[in-house]
């Protein structure tokens, strides 16, 4: 037995070193796997350290804020860029929303140093499984970094990187700096970055007023911004509240009981103004625009990002005030105009209004082709007949229309006989609108106008609305739209003759007026006086009052085009687009609306010409005022463009013209005496033309079509632009007092009862123009045949020696 256990021993001895061999060898394998891995780490950490960004951009936190554009009175009325964004400082964001973010995205923030590692354990296992990088296990700063720096693609390469750089940022920032760059940073859907803007886009308000509710609701949309925002999905949006509030609770951020009420609250969307999804609080989108490309014009793209404030020097009150009287302008001329016919046609099947999804489907579809126009509302005509149109806006909003007025402007598509684009029928795709009394069904407007409002001191836009409907088309009519202004530009040919000695006294021929083609060098011209009615002679003053055009041709002819043209200037009107030729005593040149207003500035100042403009000042993102105005201020002698008697008897004369002349509709219906102004139409009514202002508002209307065409019979300036401006100015001049006219400036006699320029009185001023003088002479010259009178004026007149006062550079915003 000795024996055999000797021989067992001897057996196990030599057996040892084999075994100890082959664990020295795994011991040395294994220990070179891990300094190899240790090397390459190294080498890695190495070569990619030096490589991770620099911080300095999240020290130095600058977010890409959009534009915004305000109203004097500080409305938002505009915003540009891609990304909407309220940035706040960290002790402004209330503690339920960081209890909220914590618990649905990194409960263990402020004890981690960056990574959890339990969570990179749990996804490393899980994408092991499914053999697919699938999970991850990002914390807040994980997101910062890839946010700030790194794309969102679920690669190794890009998570190392990931690590690597979260290590740097948690070495280098503060907690609260991390999460206060995640809250202002974070992507939230609907073009929202961070809390603040994100509350305003889903709940109408700001951060610091949400519920525990609402605050869930937005954590939860971090982790899948496009799918779990309450507007897309509100259903998988709700979903994700109710985990992230069940999280606060086990976390202690919320008791039973203030967990119990924020799961019963009703959560209530609704976009803030200013926001995409809310509009804004006033209809200020031409001047955004304008505003917009402005500032464009200086910082190219980066206007989108740096976080301007632009403050322009429109009210809101007037801005919403002249959007609104220009749109009720607009529908009153479509309800007198032809009705056109339906918007288009569709087959609607026999009871498919009993089938509320399949109808409401199909009402969506029409909409979306024929999206509502502001108040003007798309609809599918149910049934149709002379005394009651019935339409559906959805599956449970069915609107009568039976009022008598209403159904008189589509007379002409409810008769028997009515053609087939003209017939409203059952399938009918229409506009309808509650006018607060009544239903109504309308055409959706083709006509265009046009409404700038500025303060003739200084220049400074108080108002302007470019068009019907913004979205239709940013066209601006106002600054882009180059009209014909007809017989509103009659002031300007009159001015130009006073000073080259004619009054207002002037007598002057109304009889017809006709050039051969042999005097015009190509076809005869004989223009006509509004209604072909004529009278042997009128002064000056009668001339303006009724708008006749024998008289404005007449004085353009005696003081030669060539002076007009030049003298034109003055007001800041382009020579080129006014030619020097006699159609332009009619208005034969081309204006914008905005020159039109700059233009009528002058007489409401007193002579001086005042730019107009738009942007008062430009704020950085922190306040600081980068640019301010330094508008022209009338008084100032270096702005003084025509004589201030010329000034003074114009004002005179266009007062009249709104008390007893075409306009004599503004002092009956506004009751004041203190309105200049005068009206204009073109040929066969293309174009509808009110210019009118009061010493502290210069406003101009223009009604038309963009291609031009006729706007019908009888339609003219002091009935299609007269009433918006009416409207209008009933608002602007609301509680001012009346301004009485001042004394007439040195060297403005007034003899008569009329006014005379001291150096042409009475028996020196041109008496007659276009008639046969006293014992065939000019008044008051003696000597002189008539003939030779005005040969000899026509020949002073041209030379141009009495020029003056030339401004030709054009008006800027």
């Amino acid at each position: 037995m000795s024996t055999d256990n000797h021989s067992s021993s001897d057996k196990t001895s030599s057996s040892r070193p084999w075994l100890r061999r082959l664990l020295l060898k795994a011991t040395v394998l294994f220990a070179g796997l891990g300094l190899s891995g240790a090397l390459l780490g190294g080498l890695a950490l190495a070569l990619a350290w030096p490589n991770l960004p620099d911080l300095s951009a999240m020290i130095d936190y600058r977010p890409r804020v959009p534009l915004r554009i305000y109203t004097a009175d500080k409305v938002l009325i505009g915003e540009f860029g891609e990304e909407r964004r309220n940035v706040l400082r960290f002790d402004e964001i209330p503690d339920v929303m960081k209890a909220a973010i914590l618990a649905a995205e990194d409960d263990n923030f402020y004890q981690h140093h960056g990574i959890d590692w339990m969570g990179v354990a749990r996804a490393a296992l899980a994408n092991l499984t499914t053999m697919a990088k699938s999970q991850g296990a990002s914390t807040i700063t994980m997101q910062v970094a890839r946010n700030f720096y790194l794309s969102s693609e679920k690669t190794y390469t890009r998570k190392f990187y990931e690590l690597l750089l979260t290590f740097k940022i948690e070495a280098t920032l503060t907690k609260d700096q991390i999460l206060d760059l995640y809250m202002n940073q974070i992507y939230l859907g609907h073009r929202a970055y961070g809390f603040a803007a994100a509350s305003r886009t889903y709940f109408g308000k700001q951060l610091w007023e949400v519920t525990p509710a609402e605050a869930a609701m937005l954590a939860g949309i971090p982790k899948a911004p496009s799918r779990f925002n309450p507007i897309a999905n509100f259903e998988r949006a709700r979903s994700r509240q109710l985990y992230v509030l069940g999280r606060m609770q086990s976390l202690g951020y919320l008791t039973q009981e203030e967990y119990q009420a924020a799961v019963d609250q009703e959560i209530v969307l609704g976009s803030a103004p200013g926001t995409p999804a809310g509009g804004y609080a006033v209809h200020g989108e031409y001047v955004a625009e304008l505003a917009r490309q402005l500032l464009y014009n200086v910082y190219q793209d980066d206007v989108y990002s740096r976080g301007f404030n632009v403050y322009t020097t429109v009210l809101s009150e007037d801005q919403e005030k002249a959007y609104q009287s220009v749109r009720a302008g607009i529908l009153d001329y479509t309800r007198r105009a032809r009705y056109t016919g339906p918007e288009a046609n569709v087959d609607l099947p026999a009871g498919i209004e009993s089938d509320h999804a399949r109808f409401d489907a199909l009402l969506d579809e029409l909409q979306d082709r024929h999206p509502d126009n502001d108040d003007l509302l798309t609809a599918v005509v149910l049934s149709a007949a002379p005394d009651k149109i019935v339409v559906a806006r959805t599956a449970q909003q069915i609107i009568e229309i039976t009022d008598k007025s209403a159904l008189k402007v589509v007379a002409r598509g409810l008769v028997k006989n009515a053609s087939d684009d003209l017939r409203i029928r059952r399938g009918s795709v229409v506009y309808v609108r509650d006018t607060g009394e009544h239903w109504e069904l309308i055409n959706k407007p083709q006509v265009q106008a046009a409404l700038i409002a500025l303060r003739p001191q200084d220049g400074a836009i108080q108002a302007m609305v470019g068009g019907f409907h913004f979205q239709d088309g940013n066209f601006n009519r106002v600054t882009q739209a180059w009209r014909q202004p007809g017989s509103a530009f009659k002031p300007f040919i009159y001015a130009a003759s006073l000073e080259k000695g004619l009054t207002p006294a002037t007598q002057i021929s109304d009889e017809p007026f006709v050039l051969t083609a042999a005097q015009t060098g190509s076809r005869p011209w004989s223009p006509k006086n509004y209604g072909n009615t004529y009278e042997p002679m009128l002064t000056m003053r009668q001339g303006l009052y009724k708008s006749r055009n024998m008289v404005s041709i007449r004085i353009m002819q005696a003081v030669g085009p060539k002076y007009v043209q030049d003298y034109l200037t003055r007001f800041g009107f382009d020579r080129e687009r006014q030619p020097a030729v006699l159609p332009l005593a009619l208005g034969a040149g081309s204006v914008t609306p905005l020159q039109l207003a700059g233009a009528y500035a002058v007489f409401a100042n007193g002579g001086y010409r005042v730019l107009p403009y738009l942007i008062d000042r430009v704020t950085d993102s922190t306040g600081k005022v980068i640019m301010q105005a330094k508008p022209v201020i009338a008084g100032d002698a270096a702005a003084r463009t025509i004589d201030p008697r010329t000034a003074y008897v114009m004002n005179d004369m266009l007062r009249g013209v709104t008390t007893w002349g075409t306009g004599a509709r503004v002092k009956r219906e506004l009751g004041r005496g203190d309105i200049g102004g005068k009206t204009g139409t073109t040929n066969d009514s293309h174009d509808a033309w009110f210019a009118g202002y009061h010493p502290e508002t210069v406003g101009v209307v223009w009604m038309g079509f963009d291609q031009p065409r006729s706007l019908g019979q009888g339609e003219t300036g002091g009935g299609a632009a007269l009433p918006i401006w009416l409207d209008y100015m009933r608002h602007a001049l609301e509680g001012k007092p009346e301004v009485p006219m001042p004394p007439p400036p040195s060297g403005l006699n007034r003899i008569d009862g009329d006014f005379y320029f001291a150096e042409y009185p009475p028996g020196q001023a041109v008496a007659r123009v276009g008639l046969p003088a006293p014992s065939d002479t000019l008044l008051g010259q003696g000597g002189g045949t008539f003939a030779d009178g005005i040969g000899n004026l026509l020949n002073e007149l041209r030379s141009g020696t009495q020029e003056r006062h030339q401004h030709n550079d054009p008006i800027p915003f």
